[in-house]
């Protein structure tokens, strides 16, 4: 009941209307958001947009499209605790991916991220009431074996930001990296990426993002997708870059 009046409050209404609509006495609903407010809960209601319908859309479209790309390559959004906590794995290579994530969670909602070392890599999370709001692929099981749908608002967001979108994703699941092949005795280098994913729809999700940039690609294998046409590794490195 707590959380439904802070709620209310969060969206605009004032305490004796919140007092009204869930039949409580107006000193308990004042006690609960004057007296006594939720800090952590109150600040992150105020920066969901999606539990403001004043707000058309995140304040930085741009890092929710790149944090959305982490989290459907590397992410995992618990909600069974008390507080959903979200969390994107980054190994120990990339510590400026580390840090770029973190700087990603705060821009769309964190008020605090911790870093939790585990073997080889770590976990960036932070805690939220609103991350299930902004992130609603989240749900029981691996990606891979369940659906993965974008709601409409969410496509306005990644076609506009496209490029931090796709950064999202081959910083999580992808990799660029120098080809060697030999034809006829000649040995041919050239820069690749490669997208590596078992979700069909998330692979979908990154064909759709580079056809919208023109970037031409080709599936090696079943989960494999690679980029290594001179001009298209070209386009791609303008929004994507090597991992650092």
């Amino acid at each position: 009941m707590r959380a439904r009046v802070r709620a209310l409050r969060a969206r605009g209404h004032n305490i004796r209307s919140v007092a009204r609509t869930l039949a409580l006495p107006y000193t308990t609903v004042w006690h609960w958001c004057v007296d006594r407010p939720d800090p952590v809960q109150s600040n992150s209601a105020a920066r969901c947009f999606r539990c403001r319908p004043e707000l058309t859309g995140p304040a930085h479209p741009a890092a929710y499209a790149y944090l959305l790309g982490l989290y459907l390559g590397d992410g995992h959004l618990v909600t069974s605790n008390r507080v959903p906590v979200l969390r994107i794995y980054c190994t120990d290579t990339w510590p400026n991916l580390i840090e770029a994530c973190d700087a990603a969670m705060r821009a769309v909602l964190a008020n605090r991220v911790q870093r939790v070392q585990k073997q080889g890599c770590v976990a960036v999370q932070s805690t939220g009431k609103h991350w299930p709001c902004l992130i609603p692929q989240h749900g029981p099981g691996k990606k891979h074996q369940r659906p993965i749908l974008l709601a409409s608002w969410q496509w306005e967001i990644l076609t506009a930001h496209v490029g931090h979108f796709l950064r999202g994703l081959f910083h999580s699941d992808g990799a660029r990296f120098t080809n060697r092949v030999t034809v006829r005795g000649k040995e041919y280098v050239y820069p690749r990426y490669m997208f590596v994913n078992e979700s069909v729809d998330i692979m979908g999700l990154c064909q759709w993002a580079l056809d919208l940039l023109g970037i031409a690609w080709r599936m090696n294998r079943r989960n494999s997708l690679s980029v290594a046409r001179r001009e298209a590794v070209a386009v791609l490195d303008r929004h994507v870059g090597p991992k650092s």
